[in-house]
């Protein structure tokens, strides 16, 4: 069932793959598309979307939450071309991207190959490469495995702080059900992803408008990870959460309130 105020379908692509997508019910201003991170979906972004004062569009990336799952290794171009049919679909001519983690790496080489569809960048608890890549090898293979659900709990342990956990149980439990729904599959090809991508020319020949968030606990991207985005786009806003990896959930009212600030300056420029 949709969250009030989103509607919710599944879009057919010109290769007869399904993707899930949900879009609020608020058109106007410049609108904002969210990239889910690894194992996640669109209702990551949920607590954020709902503060935003315009139209946003958030889908489950391929081979996650209710989107197709495509079998074998994915690349990182396969995953910026999802986001340019999405937004064919959904009407979005330009957009600003709001990517956390592979879903911030996907936003990075949209940019690069479709800089007029961009109206800026947002690029959440996220890096231009993610190595080593014997670690999402070895991860691939345990959920290839069937060993998946042993990943769920350290998962979890990376995306919330401990505190955030026991002060917001219902949230945590949430997330850990979304974690226990994702297709191994669907995780093992987007690891293939995280495993080789490298996103730096993608993101050094930006030359638009950038925010970049970090979380001070996240272990997974660093706030130093970030600080390296941040020389490759000179111009970009630097924003620090208190918050581990997954820094929408977390600290969702800062989240909202800086993303906000930041597409009302790109649609007033």
């Amino acid at each position: 069932m949709a969250e009030a105020g989103m509607s919710e379908r599944r879009i057919r692509l010109e290769d007869g793959r399904r993707m899930f997508v949900s879009e609020s019910a608020r058109k106007e201003g410049l609108p904002v598309l969210f990239l889910n991170s690894l194992a996640a979906d669109h209702s990551m972004w949920e607590a954020v979307r709902h503060r935003l004062e315009r139209r946003t569009v958030a889908f489950d990336a391929r081979g996650h939450g209710q989107s197709d799952v495509v079998p074998g290794d994915g690349t990182l171009a396969d995953y910026a071309a999802d986001v340019l049919r999405v937004m064919d679909a959904t009407g979005l001519e330009r957009a600003v991207l709001c990517g956390l983690s592979l879903g911030g790496l996907t936003a990075m080489q949209v940019a690069a190959d479709a800089p007029e569809r961009v109206a800026g960048l947002v690029l959440a608890n996220t890096a231009v490469s993610f190595p080593p890549a014997t670690m999402w090898q070895e991860r691939a293979a345990q959920a290839r495995g069937g060993q998946w659900g042993e990943l769920v709990e350290p998962t979890l342990e990376r995306w919330l702080t401990q505190g955030y956990r026991s002060a917001e149980p219902q949230t945590a439990t949430a997330v850990r059900t979304m974690l226990e729904g994702m297709p191994a599959e669907g995780y093992a090809a987007a690891c293939s992803v995280l495993a080789m991508a490298d996103a730096t020319q993608a993101l050094t020949s930006w030359d638009g408008p950038a925010m970049i968030i970090a979380g001070a606990q996240d272990q997974s991207t660093p706030v130093a990870r970030a600080e390296e985005m941040s020389a490759l786009v000179p111009q970009a806003e630097l924003v620090v959460l208190d918050a581990a990896h997954v820094s929408a959930i977390e600290r969702a009212e800062e989240f909202a309130a800086a993303l906000e600030r930041f597409v009302a300056r790109v649609e007033r420029d």
